[in-house]
């Protein structure tokens, strides 16, 4: 069934893989950015030549998604357009790699921001409509680091992503009844295909930094992203994050799995979370709300 979905963080790396999976798919997907006047309008540009040489229906709306004014405009304007919104994917996010100590704490609240409120703001300007029409879907990705294996160096993007994580656990059951369903996808550390690296934060002060270059932690960064590499099989496709958004979609509502693990690496994200999440269901039905587990279905 077609679907109407805002898909955030599209300029580039899972976001513009996942949209043009989407797309393919035969859905309606507004890929949304920031500036796609200005420094994204190249982006804007290869997905409508993307749309044009696959027939598809892929579009671009402009979102900066750390305004909640520029949120709620591109959400009134997809859903003026299209008559409806179907699902929301929470895909913009942003790395930084380098000591934690280094990073101030202004940093750790704009990464905050990239990855945690901006799904708030989402959240706030799309679920209404998601409730009055009594069905939907929220989908977050994720990342195996909130819950597998932690290298060190990227403190500030992990905390993130665990807050993100946990935000969409604990937003799961207040949607279920509304008939909104959640899909966490928890995509490992693919370190080629995307610019997550390359695009990654450094710590703002750098004279705290430099102390780390010597001494005990001389040569630790380079092990550190040079392990991580080698961890991933030569055949690991960035793509395939995308392609396991649009299995999810495509499900019938009320079957799709809480949570879907992308991990070529095996990081352990996948055995841990099983068992957090066993414990969540069995919790909620220890006090009486087992039917929060899962959407209802009209």
């Amino acid at each position: 069934m077609k679907q109407i979905i805002v898909i955030t963080g599209a300029s580039s790396g899972f976001g513009a893989m996942a949209a043009r999976a989407l797309a393919r798919a035969g859905h309606t997907v507004y890929a949304t950015m920031r500036d796609t006047s200005g420094r994204n309008a190249p982006q804007v540009e290869k997905a409508k030549a993307f749309a044009a040489e696959h027939g598809v229906d892929l579009r671009t709306a402009d979102m900066d998604v750390q305004s909640d004014a520029s949120v709620e405009a591109a959400v009134a304007q997809i859903v003026q357009e299209a008559g409806r919104l179907d699902v929301i994917v929470h895909n913009a996010g942003h790395m930084s790699f380098g000591p934690a100590e280094a990073f101030t704490p202004e940093q750790y609240a704009q990464l905050f921001d990239i990855n945690v409120l901006s799904t708030q703001r989402l959240n706030r300007a799309a679920l209404p409509h998601l409730r009055r029409q009594g069905k939907g879907l929220v989908v977050w990705v994720s990342s195996s680091s909130t819950r597998g294996g932690t290298p060190p160096y990227l403190a500030p993007y992990f905390a993130a992503k665990a807050a993100m994580d946990s935000l969409a656990v604990s937003y799961a059951p207040e949607l279920t009844r509304w008939g909104i369903e959640t899909a966490i996808i928890v995509p490992g550390a693919f370190t080629k295909g995307t610019n997550h690296f390359a695009h990654a934060g450094s710590p703002a002060d750098t004279a705290r930094a430099a102390e780390y270059d010597d001494g005990p932690y001389a040569g630790v960064p380079t092990q550190a992203l040079e392990g991580l590499a080698a961890l991933e099989p030569p055949d690991a496709d960035a793509a395939s994050v995308g392609e396991a958004i649009v299995r999810v979609v495509d499900l019938p509502h009320g079957k799709r799995p809480f949570r879907t693990h992308i991990d070529p690496s095996q990081d352990g994200a996948e055995v841990v979370n099983g068992v957090a999440d066993r414990v969540r269901a069995e919790m909620f039905r220890r006090i009486g709300l087992e039917d929060l587990l899962s959407p209802k279905v009209s």
